[in-house]
């Protein structure tokens, strides 16, 4: 295969490896389980004796902790040195400029959900064990199903050495290999993300399995399930009550800054031809300075939408924290017409 048809596959494949990281449809068992006999053979193995499946990462850890008769992992031979050999071959075609380019447009792609997603699925693991150093282990020796798409995103010219591991990536989430039994766990049954990516969701989990193992998170930061409910019935006083300073973020957040000046009876710093300039203080915190400015063209109905410009705590004028939103000084701020 030449370097041209293999970096053309690579990015075309690219899409569908996106769409199997995040999906949250039931796994196809029938298609995981003979993706993972045909790893086992492709790397020279027996079969193992029997498939079991677990709902979550959690209830896998657990399976492979009460299995007994399960054997010795073999996910070196499944999983790290076919992926090895895959890698070395591509850099030796490619060069290391070219590997660098393939994999900026294929794998490192999909990097950061991938890999953002495992790692908060293992700190959400050893969180309800406690931080068990067995825990840790398993979760470290895991194959990582549908979040190995980055890897296999690159290495879409090349999949038939890796047609077993490819298929449980698309059909299944994570899974343990071991001489006589594999260990394979449901995708998530839910996944909420912000635009930027993140877990984020303030109504219920982020990422939810369907045996109930489940994740919180507001804009990316983890957050309690009991923190969440109370979301929907915040009040001024609570959010000033809130000791944590990234948890009272969140909630100020959630309720609007705008609902909480007006909720709490807050009162310009000032105001000029820009705008108005409010501030929010918070104890044990840096305070929250925002500029109210509306825009100066009418909607259709005759109404004008007001913005809220988050600006640095030290802004004076309104006029300087619209200056500082365009990278000025507030004397450089001259606008020919107010939008």
């Amino acid at each position: 295969m030449d370097r041209a048809a293999l970096g053309g596959s690579g990015r075309d494949m690219t899409g569908e490896w996106r769409a199997r990281a995040a999906s949250t449809a039931p796994a196809d068992r029938e298609r995981a389980e003979a993706g993972v006999r045909e790893a086992y053979r492709r790397a020279g193995l027996p079969e193992p004796e029997r498939v079991v499946w677990a709902g979550s990462p959690r209830a896998g850890v657990a399976l492979v902790r009460a299995l007994e008769d399960k054997g010795p992992s073999v996910r070196e031979a499944v999983r790290s040195a076919p992926w090895s050999r895959e890698r070395a071959w591509l850099y030796g075609e490619l060069g290391a400029a070219g590997w660098a380019a393939h994999w900026a447009a294929t794998g490192g792609r999909l990097w950061e959900l991938t890999q953002a997603l495992v790692d908060r699925i293992r700190a959400g693991v050893l969180a309800e064990c406690d931080g068990d150093p067995e825990v840790r282990l398993i979760l470290l020796d895991a194959v990582l199903g549908q979040h190995d798409a980055a890897w296999l995103a690159a290495f879409s010219g090349r999949e038939g050495p890796l047609k077993g591991l490819a298929e449980v990536c698309r059909s299944a989430g994570w899974w343990w290999p071991f001489e006589k039994v594999a260990v394979v766990c449901e995708r998530p049954s839910a996944l909420h993300r912000d635009e930027a990516g993140r877990l984020d969701r303030g109504d219920g989990p982020a990422l939810a399995f369907p045996d109930g193992f489940a994740l919180y998170a507001w804009r990316g930061m983890p957050v309690q399930a009991s923190f969440v409910e109370e979301l929907r019935t915040l009040s001024p006083e609570r959010i000033r009550s809130e000791e944590n300073a990234e948890l009272r973020r969140v909630m100020l957040e959630f309720y609007g800054y705008d609902r909480y000046l007006a909720d709490s009876g807050a009162r310009p710093l000032g105001s000029d031809e820009t705008g108005t300039l409010w501030r929010i203080d918070l104890v044990g915190d840096e305070p929250v300075v925002m500029v109210e400015v509306v825009n100066s063209t009418p909607e259709p109905d005759g109404s004008h939408n007001v913005y809220w410009l988050r600006v640095p705590p030290t802004t004076r004028t309104a006029r300087e924290g619209v200056a500082w939103t365009f990278g000025l000084e507030a004397t450089e701020y001259i606008p020919l017409r107010q939008t």
